[in-house]
């Protein structure tokens, strides 16, 4: 694989500048290289890949459900959705094949500078392909949320593996990944505590949403060790509410919270739209906000090789160009200002300038519109009917 070294960047490690330069062998950073591409890079920033930490990766092209008021749970959302699925355009959109539906999830998160992905859903074929755009977190455990998955009496869960079997037989080492408190009625409020009598409140367990969540609950989760996914942008859609400010500063000092979209199906457009709408609803400084899409579901997700630029980890990272503030460059950056993002050391996406970095990699390129501009993409990457699902996104060559 061929080798890199940025230089005269400002490398940004969780909130910090941390130095000039980087070097990448073999997908990862290292100390140093021979025989390498060395690319100047002044004026401009190299944040590590972003990781959204909750997303469902196959319903980003459907179209969001319409509603006036605001829903008390997730699951009377979940039955409205299945009037919703009988909408034409709904329908067309369900019906794309799977595959290229997750696939443009992938190029979706990519785009965004997010090289990596908690997807909350069964297992897809399609992402054991090696030319995939983003890494998926693999080693986890996973239940839908109580009102689907839980066994109850003699009636087998609706969706996903029931909750305390699945717990079970999670390995204490991996994440265990649930819905739970996703609304502000009773029955969500009452979730955590059912939840902790089924035994499957642990040190791995992560809590995606959380909307419920009193005070007293949230201290429960510091004490157990367990962790929040935020969404807000999808709070806020299907519920007028997310996370209190108090709740995310408690959350985010204990080392407790994460950052994730969503799908598009309930959520924002991307993790850098998210990252926006987090800011809106929070205290968090710039720099706190970047920590909850690196280091922060680096650690909650047990995914020591990603989220960082130290020597050893994954070299996954997004380039842009320097701002005023590098922090707030790195978090308002809108997703065509991305110069290029990198995944395994080799360019996924970039401006045309850096056409000599993909065939150092020999990485063949296909021409593409991003928003209005013109970028190079790997053509690995190319596949026309997930292309043709992302808005801004066309392909030119």
């Amino acid at each position: 694989m061929a080798s890199s070294v940025i230089e005269n960047a400002q490398i940004v490690e969780h909130d910090q500048v941390v130095g000039r330069s980087l070097a990448f062998v073999g997908g990862r950073v290292s100390p140093a290289a021979t025989d390498a591409l060395h690319i100047d890079l002044a004026d401009h920033l190299i944040i590590p890949g972003l990781i959204n930490a909750h997303d469902h990766l196959q319903l980003n092209g459907i179209p969001p459900l319409e509603h006036a008021t605001p829903f008390a749970n997730s699951y009377a959302w979940i039955d409205a959705v299945e009037a919703h699925r009988r909408r034409p355009d709904v329908a067309a959109a369900t019906a794309v094949p799977s595959a290229v539906r997750h696939w443009h999830g992938g190029l979706k998160n990519l785009m965004s500078g997010a090289t990596t992905v908690a997807h909350h859903d069964p297992w897809h074929p399609t992402l054991d392909d090696p030319a995939f755009p983003v890494g998926v977190l693999r080693d986890f455990g996973w239940s839908h949320s109580l009102g689907l998955s839980r066994t109850l009496g003699d009636q087998p869960p609706r969706y996903g593996p029931p909750t305390r079997e699945s717990f079970a037989e999670t390995r204490a080492e991996h994440p265990w990944i649930m819905h739970v408190a996703e609304g502000t009625d009773a029955v969500a409020a009452g979730e955590l505590s059912q939840l902790d009598a089924l035994g499957c409140l642990g040190p791995n367990t992560v809590l995606v949403h959380g909307v419920g969540l009193s005070h007293a609950d949230v201290d429960l989760v510091i004490e157990r060790g367990a962790a929040v996914v935020w969404c807000p942008a999808s709070n806020l859609a299907m519920f007028g509410r997310t996370l209190d400010r108090q709740t995310v500063r408690r959350l985010f000092i204990a080392g407790r919270l994460a950052l994730g979209s969503d799908s598009r199906l309930t959520g924002s457009r991307d993790l850098l739209s998210e990252l926006r709408i987090a800011a809106a609803h929070s205290n968090l400084s710039p720099g706190d906000l970047l920590r909850l899409v690196t280091c922060a579901p680096s650690r909650i997700l047990r995914m020591p090789d990603h989220g960082g630029l130290k020597v050893g980890q994954r070299a996954d990272c997004f380039v842009v160009r320097t701002g005023a503030d590098a922090h707030t460059s790195s978090v308002g950056v809108a997703r065509n200002e991305i110069r290029a993002v990198v995944r395994g050391g080799v360019p996924l996406i970039a401006d045309a300038d850096f056409a000599e970095w993909f065939a150092h990699c020999g990485v063949d390129v296909a021409e593409v519109r991003l928003d209005g501009r013109r970028k190079l993409i790997a053509r690995q990457l190319v596949t026309p009917e997930a292309i043709a699902l992302e808005p801004g996104l066309e392909l030119l060559s």
